[in-house]
């Protein structure tokens, strides 16, 4: 079975909506990327939800920087997208197929990036394998948060890597205890 990673820029209250505060509220540290390597080294397929898609297809395949994710299988979780135009970018129509995906032979992790909607329903649905959430000193107060404050699901962590900047973000990798 293949582990299902979700990675997320997070504020200190637990918000992921519209990360530009990564870059314009703290400083800038290179060390604090470097989990981002590494996830891209480890993974087999890039999972997006359709907004983090639609965000992303237009920009990625023109940096240099996302050379290896361009290139690597991209799946969709939409019910509505049809042809995507993305590089090696299938749809798969429900949580079903993710959990079939994470049941199939191929390599590598399957890494979930910037999509809090779809992160929450997989959790729900007990396909999240681990988190790598670098948190950042801020707190918004409003906006999409990554864990749902309106039910009463549970999920059991635990903490098996953490770094701390200089600039105050930190690295939390977190295993879901099952």
């Amino acid at each position: 079975m293949r582990t299902l990673i979700v990675s997320e820029f997070i504020t200190l209250d637990g918000v992921v909506e519209s990360p530009a505060w990564t870059f314009e509220v703290v400083e800038h540290d290179d060390a604090a990327y470097e989990i981002k390597g590494r996830e891209q080294a480890d993974a087999g397929c890039l999972l997006l939800g359709r907004r983090s898609y639609d965000e992303f297809a237009p920009v990625w395949p023109t940096m240099e920087e996302f050379a290896d994710y361009n290139a690597m299988p991209k799946y969709v979780v939409s019910t509505t997208l049809e042809n995507p135009e993305w590089n090696n970018t299938s749809v798969l129509r429900s949580l079903d197929e993710v959990a079939a995906l994470k049941e199939s032979d191929g390599e590598g992790t399957i890494l979930v990036h910037a999509s809090a909607t779809l992160a929450q329903g997989l959790a729900a649905a007990g396909l999240v394998d681990r988190y790598h959430l670098l948190v950042f000193p801020v707190v918004l107060g409003t906006g999409k948060r990554l864990f749902p404050t309106d039910t009463e699901a549970t999920q059991r962590l635990t903490l098996t890597e953490h770094a701390a900047y200089d600039n105050g973000v930190q690295l939390n990798v977190l295993d879901v205890m099952r």
